[in-house]
């Protein structure tokens, strides 16, 4: 095999430059320590003679193949210590000099065969390993840097000479020196109690080039984003920043740990666009093919920036901050409004709807199943919007939110239930059924309180750590999790919808020959007077407590007006 790499540009004659046959005969298994480091000596010779244009394809996966096998080799005996430390550097600068954005189109090309674009991070992880050998009590940290990559490995006491400090991985001077992580002091003295004194950290860093640039195109970490109240709607995630890992070993034993990062990044949006930063890691077992994607299971947003963001994570991986993109869709004064008048809108709602419970409870309407589905229909109802006015005040604090956003689950979806039940009783009074009262009513309460407790359990159950939304105590919109909430809404509004028409149908018929029985000779005029009032009258006092009005939260993304007109109907409700 022989790869060539040629030198110039377009409409010049390129100069090439070879690398020798035998660099690429031997396969990985049984090449020695030496043997590999002199293969990465000679091919960056040739890289270092070799410089823009792109590299090509084949010789993209020619080299990425050599890498991958150097990186397998071990050390075997300590008189191979000084081959390893050869291999290191040589490893950095050959991958460093690959990761150049020159090289994304050929990254794309060889990306099915080679399984994605992390396995690069993989290899050098990999290889990475294997450099804390050249660890001794004088030498305390070996550093490899080129342009676009680095790797430190550091061993650390923990005696009690560094309570009160961190374990800082901070770049060296050739790397961006406002990107760090490190592992925070609290968890330094958690590693004290558990009895180790001694811990070895392995620190990498890609800056933003080539490999960035791949992974943007799956880097969608909501992919599927929803629209949480027609405010914003997803466009894209972006990699914006540097990638920085970090593993702790002790006792040759792996360690989990928590770690905090601080990245800058590229802000990539328009002038009408908002980007919301989000801080991730990359899990190579996400994807069914195990090349992996972005997760953010774990870590969260300490502190953010117009060009920085500090994060927390729970754990030590590859991290990255992505920026997501949205289409600004109202103003932030619309917004300001719009949530000004859904205070206004909840509390005028549930002071009426208080009276009406306190009315039904006082004057001692006679008992029936329309009077109790009204009272458990008003119950629920001022719940949910009880918890909506104080849902702003409880986002301060994590578990108080979780809470609310539980609670106004349940109320809404209980009070969509017996939205339900409305029109059910509705239909049992026009449709002849053959059941009891009693035998209704517990059906009733197993569909208005039975089905919403199931829903909620079941979507706690499954998807606890991305129940809850960023920003608000509300569910997480950009997530399945919302439809726990839309999909139910959307079937109770569907039958409610049928219900109401049928009604219609059957109110319009009956005033109808009312009409002809009680006024024959009537004027046409008048007989269309009474069909219009028959018609409309029963729409009026049904769309509300059926949940209709909620059609119109369907399409406040579509327009500010709409999301006026759903608070103004919401509020009557």
């Amino acid at each position: 095999m022989l790869v060539r790499f040629a030198v110039g540009t377009q409409g010049e004659k390129g100069v090439s430059a070879e690398i020798p046959e035998n660099v690429f005969q031997a396969d990985g298994q049984g090449v020695t320590l030496s043997a590999a480091a002199n293969r990465l000596k000679v091919v960056e010779r040739v890289l270092s003679e070799a410089q823009p244009p792109p590299l090509g394809a084949s010789s993209l996966l020619g080299l990425f193949q050599l890498l991958k096998e150097a990186s397998e080799v071990e050390v075997e005996e300590p008189g191979q210590l000084g081959a390893l430390e050869e291999l290191g550097r040589h490893y950095v600068e050959i991958t460093g000099r690959l990761l150049e954005e020159e090289n994304t189109d050929d990254w794309s090309e060889i990306k099915p065969i080679i399984g994605g674009p992390m396995t690069v991070v993989e290899n050098v992880d990999k290889m990475a390993s294997s450099l804390h050998q050249l660890l001794s009590p004088e030498r305390v940290k070996v550093t490899f840097h080129s342009k676009n990559i680095g790797i430190e490995v550091r061993r650390a006491e923990l005696g009690p000479e560094r309570a009160g400090g961190g374990a800082s991985l901070m770049p060296t001077h050739r790397w961006d020196q406002l990107d760090a992580i490190e592992i925070p002091a609290e968890e330094l003295e958690r590693l004290r109690v558990k009895g180790l004194r001694q811990i070895t950290l392995t620190h990498t860093w890609y800056s933003y080039g080539a490999l960035q640039h791949l992974l943007a195109s799956s880097s969608a970490v909501f992919k599927d984003a929803a629209v949480s109240d027609g405010g914003r709607r997803h466009l894209s995630t972006q990699v914006a920043s540097s990638i920085i890992s970090s593993s702790l070993v002790s006792n040759y034993e792996e360690i989990s740990t928590s770690v905090r990062y601080r990245l800058r990044h590229r802000v990539q949006a328009l002038a009408d666009q908002l980007v919301e930063a989000v801080c991730a890691f990359w899990n190579f077992s996400r994807s069914p093919e195990g090349v992996g994607g972005w997760s953010t299971r774990g870590c969260s947003v300490s502190s953010s920036q117009e060009d920085l963001t500090t994060c927390t994570c729970n754990h030590t991986t590859n991290f990255a901050v992505l920026l997501q993109v949205y289409e600004v869709q109202r103003s932030l004064e619309e917004e300001s409004t719009l949530k000004t008048l859904t205070f206004v809108g909840c509390g005028v709602s549930f002071c009426a709807l208080i009276v009406t419970l306190v009315l039904f409870l006082a004057v001692g309407v006679p008992k029936s199943e329309r009077t109790t589905v009204h009272k458990n229909l008003i119950f629920a109802l001022a719940a949910a919007e009880a918890l909506l006015m104080f849902s702003e005040l409880a986002k301060i604090n994590q578990g108080v939110c979780f809470a609310v956003t539980a609670f106004l689950h349940l109320f809404f979806m209980a009070a969509f239930a017996w939205m339900l039940v409305e029109g059910l009783l509705l239909w049992s009074k026009v449709v002849a059924v053959n059941m009891s009262e009693d035998r209704r009513m517990r059906f009733y309460y197993v569909t208005g309180w039975g089905l919403p407790v199931l829903i909620v359990g079941i979507t706690l159950a499954t998807s606890f750590n991305k129940y809850v939304a960023d920003n608000h105590c509300w569910l997480n919109v950009q997530t399945e999790v919302i439809w726990a909430f839309v999909g139910p809404v959307l079937f109770v509004l569907t039958v409610n919808t049928f219900v109401l028409f049928r009604v219609v149908m059957v109110t319009v018929s009956s005033a109808r020959r009312r009409s002809r029985m009680l006024t024959p000779n009537s004027s046409l005029e008048k007989q269309i007077g009474v069909q219009i009032w028959a018609t409309a009258k029963p729409i009026l006092v049904l769309l509300p407590v059926l949940g209709l009005t909620w059609v119109c939260g369907i399409l406040v993304h579509l327009s500010v007006t709409w999301a006026y007109i759903f608070i103004m109907l919401n509020s009557l409700q």
